[in-house]
């Protein structure tokens, strides 16, 4: 309880209504205060996930800008570093915590999208001479883009394929310089990503990168390293592009709370207004909240965001026990991930539209919540788009169905896994495209079972 008040006050005076630098500096000082540590992630996952938690509570009044500067900080720019970083750059992070910097997170790519974002074509050559890394984006496609906090940040952590002596060895990190003194390291180009629905308090940016000159040492390396000219793998069997995907996997339960915590905020502000909002009856004034489709409404969503934000934290509580011991979660734990951020945030977005259509005219005010609805939107294609979760979550499914193994007696899913293989057999892989209703159905039915394995009294 301690936390939760300390931070709750830290974060009180913070502001949606900023310029981007204005808003930085809020999360620049934030960070000095050292409430949250940016390795918390790691020694105390719990607290990192309350704090995002409660950060979003006042999401209905400040947007999405703040929020998500805030997990692009904690979660995938330090939290990058923490999974692949060795312990001399770990241990980097408490100086920049003191000195309150700033980093971004260099994934997503123009040709990629940020759908498809473990797509790299950023190049990071190694050069023998230098004894130092060549960082380039060959082409427009290969640009950075929609990377949050790219044109304030002091550091970065770029992800590039990694090539030495005229091999590829894949996507890998690096932690650089990005500003030195507020200026652009020499050879990196930034313009803006454009205006926004909401969130324009954060910044968006596309990276260009024209033979940027980066140390060695810059090299994320606690599980490789380029020793007398040559790649090393420090660890067999583990590839840094896995371990950078860890970053996804706290991420999409941060942002599944997140999304919740908004939904549960702006029901409440809602219901609040309601309560009090009378309304003429034959019988006399009467508060809006006793329409009948709207009492309802209350009662179902309360119950179903209760129910997922239940789920949503059984799923947590195994994800943090992996977090601390720097472990790889199971199989069963990435889908339960997986599904977490779909329910989620779908739960929340079907909630509040339903809620703006019986609200009338109110849900067109400003300083309501509603008109920060699109901080969902965000949430939706953030740390994976839910359709294409969905789809990894459908294709998991059949390649277990393919493989006869017993999942789920549900005759529901296996009557879908049945007619997807049939359709495939029959007409090639391209019936999977074809059959894409099936393929989303047979993942809500997985979603479903998922949910009601972890979370058995959730009722969603």
């Amino acid at each position: 309880m301690a936390f939760t008040d300390e931070w709750r006050h830290a974060i009180q005076d913070i502001r949606g209504d900023l310029s981007f630098e204005d808003n930085a500096n809020q999360l620049r000082k934030l960070l000095k205060t050292g409430l949250l540590t940016l390795t918390d992630l790691r020694d105390d996952p719990e607290k990192f996930f309350l704090a995002h938690r409660l950060l979003a509570e006042n999401a209905p009044k400040l947007g999405p800008g703040f929020s998500i500067r805030f997990t692009v900080q904690y979660n995938l720019f330090a939290g990058t570093v923490l999974a692949i970083g060795d312990d001399e750059q770990v241990a980097q992070l408490a100086s920049m915590q003191a000195g309150g910097l700033l980093g971004c997170f260099a994934l997503t790519e123009k040709l990629a999208g940020v759908s498809s974002g473990m797509v790299v074509q950023t190049t990071a050559t190694y050069d023998a001479a230098g004894d130092c890394f060549a960082l380039n984006s060959p082409t427009a496609g290969a640009e950075k883009n929609w990377i949050s906090q790219g044109a304030t940040a002091d550091k970065a952590v770029v992800i590039a394929d990694l090539r030495v002596g005229g091999k590829s060895y894949g996507a890998h990190g690096f932690l650089m310089d990005f500003r030195k003194g507020g200026k652009l390291v020499d050879g990196i180009e930034v313009g803006d990503m454009g205006r926004k629905t909401v969130g324009n308090d954060l910044d968006n940016a596309w990276i260009r990168f024209k033979n940027v000159t980066v140390a060695k040492s810059a090299l994320l390396r606690k599980y490789c390293d380029v020793v007398d000219g040559q790649y090393v793998a420090k660890k067999k069997g583990i590839r840094p592009i896995e371990m950078i995907g860890q970053r996804l996997f706290s991420g999409r339960i941060a942002v599944a709370q997140a999304a919740v915590t908004f939904a549960q905020q702006l029901v409440k502000m809602t219901e609040q207004y309601s309560d009090n909002k009378a309304c003429w009856t034959p019988g006399g004034d009467a508060p809006l909240s006793n329409v009948p489709q709207l009492r309802g409404l209350y009662k179902v969503a309360h119950q179903r965001l209760a129910g997922v934000a239940d789920f949503l934290l059984a799923v947590e509580a195994q994800l943090n026990e992996c977090l601390r011991k720097s472990a790889i979660p199971s199989t069963e734990l990435v889908e339960a991930i997986a599904v977490g951020k779909v329910k989620g945030v779908e739960t929340a977005i079907d909630v509040c539209f339903q809620l703006k259509q019986e609200v009338g005219s109110y849900a067109l005010m400003g300083d309501t919540g509603f008109e920060q609805m699109d901080f969902l939107q965000c949430c939706k294609f953030a740390e994976g788009d839910s359709r294409i979760l969905m789809q990894k979550i459908a294709r998991d499914r059949m390649h277990a169905f393919k493989k006869k193994k017993s999942i789920s007696g549900d005759p529901k899913e296996v009557e879908l896994c049945t007619k997807l293989a049939a359709a495939m057999s029959a007409r090639g892989e391209g019936a999977w495209d074809e059959e894409w209703q099936a393929v989303y159905e047979l993942a809500g039915v997985v979603c479903d079972r998922v949910v009601g394995k972890w979370a058995p009294s959730a009722r969603l």
